[in-house]
C-alpha cells in the first residue's frame, strides 16, 4: 500500500515539475498586457450578464437600454 502512495507522490512531483517548466517557458507578460487581459475578461463577464438580463427583460425601454449596452460592450471588446 505504501508503495502505491509513494509512486503517486512521485508522479505528482514529476507533473508539477513539468508544469513549472512550461510556465517558465512562457514569456513574461507586461503590466499593460495583464491590464488589457483583465479588462477583456471583465467585459466578457459583463457581456454575459447583459445577455442574460436581455433574455429576461420585458419592458421595451429596458430592452433598448440593454441592447445599447451590449452594442457598446461589443465595440469595446473589438478594440481590445
Amino acid at each position: 500500500m505504501a508503495r502505491g502512495w509513494e509512486s503517486k507522490s512521485v508522479e505528482d512531483q514529476i507533473r508539477a515539475a513539468e508544469e513549472e517548466k512550461v510556465a517558465r517557458a512562457k514569456p513574461p507578460t507586461t503590466p499593460a498586457e495583464r491590464e488589457r487581459q483583465a479588462r477583456r475578461e471583465g467585459l466578457l463577464l459583463t457581456r454575459t450578464r447583459v445577455v442574460n438580463e436581455l433574455e429576461q427583460a420585458h419592458d421595451p425601454r429596458h430592452r433598448a437600454l440593454l441592447e445599447r449596452t451590449l452594442a457598446h460592450i461589443d465595440v469595446e471588446l473589438n478594440g481590445t
